[in-house]
């Protein structure tokens, strides 16, 4: 066992310098050193050699030599020894065994040198960049403060001291002006192994960047007793975030507002003199929209959880308090919520009321063959739908006033035979469309549904695919600053957004995989 010519004791303190300085672990120096020192040792004794390298921890001795294959007869001088030969080194050894045969300590030349503190360098290098990924991965979800180290294309490039990260363009909050050299505060939302170290993303626009800077205002956040429900922004111009208490004797919004509003402020200075609602949160989707809506009074909410929409009625009055500028009271209260909004006014709502009581009425006299004062009284009692008095129990139709059991049953088999002839005629239209196999085999569109695609050319999987949600259920747009609506090609189906969510996204899926 013969040391290399290096001073062992020198050699311990260049790892600890090392390993210092780079905050990185002083047995992946050691294990470095041991490979560029294996790798001189191939260049001086020949690369076809298994080299071995061993450092000593504590004092730094220097092991090499390389590993043989027992066998009868050696006919390989690298990599076999003769079993005679081996048992002159090691009495205890078998056939087939490795012994390890020290080799004579080498010189570093220039080029193993050079060599050398390239592997050292590059491990180094990996190894802290894999420590800066590792410590940063940990900081998705918090807010991180920087300089501004320098402006490309519009995108913030941000020192963090032991790394860099990126604010993109569309991450910072519009018509901010942001110099170099300035400290900036922001959210970091993701963060990416490269091979040049990690990728740090951070964001000012981000919904969450506003809920971590009132946790940072606020203690009660900080501690736990006030939590944050929901948020969403307009950057730049305005916010709305959720808060409820769990002590009932603290008041959440006035906490978050502060003394003389001096929490509020401090986070709206941080984000441009962005406007903030904050906003008692309530389990109660009708008495959370009436909070979300503020300042405007809401007369009236018809609330469909099961497709997400919520109908608020409105007096004229206060109609464009509650849409507000562009829409943008209504579209942030609907993002608070995770609802459709529709705001109508009295008279709108009268209107709507009346014709869909009218279309009911009118399909029922058409297609159940029955008159117009029986179709009315079963739209009164909440039948919507052909289906739905197909499935309704004889008795709940015959409680209706003027219907007997006799008539309920006649009532529920015509709708039978009815939906059973339309489901023909609907099935025989949609194989003249020529619609394809694989968006008659998605999961979760009817018959109905197809028929209703395929007029409007959407006939393969791929064409479904490419829809939007709201393009297929419909949803508001802003013309002229007017919030218009526009319908979708199944509005008329009753499709909850996340039901429509997830007809496209699997249908995508399907096709993209």
């Amino acid at each position: 066992m013969l040391n290399n010519r290096v001073d062992t004791s020198e050699l311990i303190r260049i790892v600890d310098a090392v390993a210092n300085e780079k905050s990185i672990d002083k047995e992946l120096v050691l294990s470095s050193m041991e490979e560029a020192i294996e790798k001189a040792a191939r260049t001086r004794y020949g690369q076809e050699n298994n080299i071995y390298v061993s450092i000593n921890r504590a004092n730094g001795q220097i092991e090499l030599g390389r590993k043989l294959k027992v066998v009868a007869n050696a006919t390989n001088d690298q990599n076999e020894i003769s079993f005679s030969d081996a048992k002159k080194i090691k009495k205890e050894i078998e056939i087939d065994q490795e012994i390890l045969e020290p080799l004579p300590p080498i010189d570093f030349g220039r080029i193993a040198a050079q060599a050398a503190k390239q592997v050292i360098t590059q491990k180094v290098r990996d190894a802290e960049r894999e420590r800066q990924f590792n410590e940063f991965k940990d900081k998705v979800g918090e807010i991180l403060s920087g300089i501004v180290k320098r402006v490309e294309f519009g995108n913030v490039i941000v020192d963090l001291q032991k790394s860099e990260a990126i604010i993109k363009r569309d991450e910072l909050i519009p018509r901010e002006n942001i110099k170099v050299g300035d400290r900036v505060k922001a959210y970091c939302y993701d963060v990416k192994r490269e091979s040049k170290g990690p990728q740090i993303f951070l964001s000012r626009s981000h919904p969450q960047f506003m809920a971590k800077l009132f946790k940072l205002e606020v203690p009660e956040i900080y501690e736990g007793v006030i939590e944050i429900k929901s948020v969403a922004r307009d950057p730049g111009s305005r916010a709305k975030i959720c808060v409820t208490s769990k002590d009932k004797s603290l008041d959440p919004v006035g906490a978050c507002v502060g003394m003389r509003g001096s929490r509020v402020q401090a986070v709206v200075n941080e984000l441009q003199g962005e406007k903030i609602d904050i906003i008692h949160w309530s389990e109660d989707p009708a008495t959370l929209v009436i909070n979300a809506l503020a300042p405007a009074e809401v007369q009236k909410v018809v609330l469909d959880e099961a497709s997400k929409r919520i109908e608020v009625v409105i007096d004229e009055n206060n109609l464009s308090k509650a849409i507000g500028r562009r829409g943008q009271n209504v579209r942030l209260a609907s993002k608070l919520m995770n609802y459709e909004i529709d705001i109508l006014t009295d008279q709108e709502e009268t209107e709507k009321r009346q014709s869909e009581f009218k279309i009911k009425t009118k399909r029922f006299v058409e297609n159940l063959e029955i008159d117009e004062m029986m179709a009315q009284l079963l739209v009164l009692e909440g039948f919507s739908s052909i289906k739905e008095i197909d499935g309704a129990p004889i008795e709940e139709i015959s409680k209706i006033d003027g219907f007997d059991p006799e008539t309920a049953k006649e009532l529920k088999d015509r709708a039978k035979e009815f939906l059973d002839v339309e489901s023909k005629e609907i099935s025989n239209k949609v194989k003249e469309l020529g619609i394809e196999d694989d968006l008659m085999k998605h999961e979760g569109l009817s018959l109905g549904m197809l028929l209703t695609l395929g007029e409007k050319n959407i006939k393969t999987l791929k064409d479904f695919a490419d829809l939007s949600v709201d393009e297929v259920i419909g949803g508001y747009d802003e013309v002229k600053g007017q919030r218009v609506e526009f319908e979708g090609i199944l509005q008329n189906f009753d499709i909850a957004k996340s039901e429509a969510e997830s007809l496209i996204m699997r249908a995508r899926e399907k096709v993209f995989k």
